[in-house]
């Protein structure tokens, strides 16, 4: 594996009103908290979407506290993630960096601190009343690269993950009791008042998660549009928008992401940061499921049509826009796959109640039954060699990556652990698989809206897979096709309630 990212894994119209640049600079202030020997600092590099931040202090563990912060406010439920790393060796085992929540400024407040120290511990530290000694629960988990709090219906947790592994987490005591309204945000503490300290915090994501009372199909929250870079593990959001944009497609050129939005499709350029409306006559009710040719000329589109039951049918376009021409006969069908030689589209299908994988010859249009298990089959996708189709299926308990021959022979299970697996995507360069992943808690047959999620990747030869993104999303985050040309990145939508 060459990728030092995947060694540490594995071994016309005119921009869209609401779409928004990323917001640089997450956090309102930052301060030093308490008499600090060494004035911190907070510094953002838009290039890379990182944060260094520096700062001294003696401690945060007794009555009171030493540290630089960078904060907001919140309330209500939210999430707080981030890759961290300390800058240089370091002169203290524990100095200290990673999230907090601050009833107040002052340097004896309540506190909820997800503290990774220097020597590698990693702990869930809290003070409740003004003035007291911090608590601490320990996680089994030590020096982390990612950390995330969470306030869940007024409950914390907090979770770590090593990259490329899942997370361990732990949570306060039932009875543990914070104020809604908090300063929340990032920290680091010297653990020594004459010493200056540095880490550096990308990956930096501070979500609103959807209402209880969310109801899927009706409601939605907001989008972030992200480009994964495998070799350095960093995730670059390239836009946002308070409407729901789902599953971008790379165009071959690597100058544009496709993605769909309230039934229409969009062409984002990545470079000048602009989207504009794909034009699809009559189609103009389209879902998340779209896939490029493979030499970029079209688009096949599943457009609900109103006249047939609001099915999903399968179309394509050229993908400078035009009128749509209907590929399946019948619905529902939705889109995954078209063959390197650009004759056959393969779909999920509906037929007599049950869902399998079709394909179609685009020449003879006759439709051809691949799969016959009972349960959901769902997204295929050809390798670029055209020699497998890979989908998943949920005919072993639970949803997971499958893959047979172009003639839906020699059908054999491709992952095996206790996640479901969801939409695999080979390389272009036909050496990786990357996939969504639910936990075991989600029906397997589901792939629900707004909720915590993994996009894992593995060798399409075979082996473990390993967590490359900490998601919240779901549903629309990586449905169809979404590797760029080189083979070196992905692209992908995470969700937040408010853009930040």
């Amino acid at each position: 594996m060459k990728r030092i990212f995947l060694l540490s894994v594995f071994a016309g119209l005119l921009m869209m009103t609401y779409a928004q640049n990323y917001k640089q600079n997450l956090f309102t202030g930052n301060t030093d908290i308490g008499s600090c020997g060494i004035a911190g600092s907070l510094s953002y590099d838009s290039e890379n979407q990182s944060y260094t931040i520096a700062g001294s202090g003696e401690n945060i563990w007794s009555g009171h506290d030493q540290f630089h912060f960078a904060w907001k406010k919140l309330s209500g439920d939210f999430i707080l993630q981030a890759n961290i790393r300390f800058v240089g060796g370091g002169s203290h085992a524990h100095r200290k960096i990673g999230w907090m929540l601050r009833k107040s400024l002052d340097t004896t407040s309540p506190l909820i601190a997800a503290t990774v120290h220097g020597d590698g511990l990693t702990s869930l530290q809290y003070r409740l009343n003004v003035g007291e000694n911090l608590a601490e629960i320990k996680s089994g988990v030590t020096s982390p690269g990612i950390i995330q709090l969470e306030r869940k219906n007024g409950k914390i947790y907090f979770s770590v993950a090593v990259p490329g592994e899942p997370f361990s987490t732990v949570g306060l005591p039932e009875d543990a009791k914070f104020d809604d309204n908090v300063y929340a945000g990032i920290f680091i503490c010297s653990h020594d008042n004459k010493v200056l300290e540095k880490a550096v915090f990308y990956n930096v994501r501070i979500i609103k998660p959807a209402p209880d009372n969310f109801i899927p199909y009706r409601d939605y929250i907001g989008s972030n549009l992200e480009i994964l870079d495998l070799e350095t593990g960093n995730r670059r959001m390239v836009m946002q928008s308070p409407v729901s944009i789902q599953a971008p497609n790379w165009t071959p050129d690597c100058k544009y992401l496709i993605y769909n939005s309230e039934g229409s499709l969009y062409r984002f350029d990545i470079e000048h940061q602009k989207a504009e409306k794909i034009y699809t006559g009559y189609a103009t009710n389209n879902n998340n499921d779209h896939v490029l040719s493979f030499d970029g000329k079209s688009i096949g589109i599943s457009h609900h049509v109103e006249s047939e039951s609001n099915n999903s049918i399968v179309f394509t376009v050229p993908l400078k826009g035009g009128n749509p021409k209907r590929v399946t006969p019948l619905g529902p069908s939705y889109l995954h796959g078209w063959s390197p030689d650009g004759n056959d589209l393969v779909y999920t299908g509906s037929r007599k109640g049950e869902f399998d994988i079709y394909k179609m010859s685009l020449k003879t249009k006759k439709e051809m039954r691949l799969t016959d298990a009972k349960g959901l089959d769902d997204g295929p996708e050809y390798s670029p060699d055209g020699k497998y189709i890979y989908f998943n299926s949920v005919r072993s308990g639970k949803m997971k990556l499958w893959r047979m021959y172009p003639d839906g022979s020699k059908q054999e299970q491709v992952t095996f652990d206790e996640y479901n697996d969801w939409f695999p995507h080979i390389s272009p360069d036909g050496q990786w698989i990357v996939f969504l992943s639910f936990g075991p808690e989600i029906q397997a047959d589901d792939h629900p809206f707004y909720k915590h999620v993994y996009i894992r990747m593995m060798p399409a030869a075979g082996g473990k897979p390993g967590v490359i993104a900490y998601v919240y999303g779901g549903q629309g985050t990586i449905n169809v096709p979404s590797w760029s040309p080189d083979s070196k990145k992905i692209a992908f939508v995470s969700n937040s309630d408010s853009a930040h």
